[in-house]
């Protein structure tokens, strides 16, 4: 076994740029909120939330107001998408 020696100095560098990487390597994880953890919906599912019928989904899909994944013949939509675009077409109400 060989043993290695090295100033304070350097090894502190080298301790702050591990600590810089698992910093840049968490900020990384925090902003990927797009994760398969996160609700993802059917068409059926959005359809009767959002009370619109099949088609007008797929009419939200190819004018892209509504982004969405698609596997073979199955859509599946973000609930978080579905959240933002109820808040952006949310109207106050009147007193």
């Amino acid at each position: 076994m060989n043993v290695l020696t090295i100033e304070s100095q350097a090894f502190q560098e080298i301790i702050n740029k591990i600590d810089s990487l698992n910093s840049k390597i968490d900020s990384l994880h925090k902003g990927n909120n797009h994760k398969l953890s996160e609700k993802w919906l059917t068409n059926d599912e959005v359809a009767h939330l959002l009370n619109v019928s099949k088609r007008t989904l797929q009419n939200y899909r190819d004018t892209g107001i509504l982004p969405f994944a698609q596997h073979k013949s199955k859509i599946y939509y973000r609930a978080s998408d579905i959240e933002k675009y109820l808040e952006k077409n949310m109207k106050p109400t009147l007193k």
